[in-house]
């Protein structure tokens, strides 16, 4: 009886997928600013869930990006952003 050898899956191809690389928003406007208080502006920064957006999703650079996550934990202390999406009332 002739032996039957498990042949390997042939492996496709992959797409290379061409991104630009993102620039930080506060970089490139000087005038932006980062505060607790500009509850909306900070908002663009929470996910649905209520969770910070991460750097790679943003484009911020490292010192903007801790400017951020500082203010919008000021922000939740005094409540005008929420923890959860059980607090949202935006």
């Amino acid at each position: 009886m002739p032996r039957k050898f498990n042949k390997k899956p042939e492996k496709k191809e992959k797409r290379k997928i061409s991104t630009r690389k993102k620039t930080c928003r506060f970089c490139t406007d000087k005038e932006l600013i980062i505060d607790y208080k500009l509850a909306r502006q900070l908002g663009y920064f929470l996910a649905e869930r209520g969770k910070i957006v991460p750097r790679r999703t943003t484009g911020n650079c490292v010192f903007h990006q801790l400017r951020i996550v500082e203010a919008i934990s000021r922000a939740r202390v005094l409540a005008l952003l929420p923890y959860t999406v059980t607090h949202a009332n935006l």
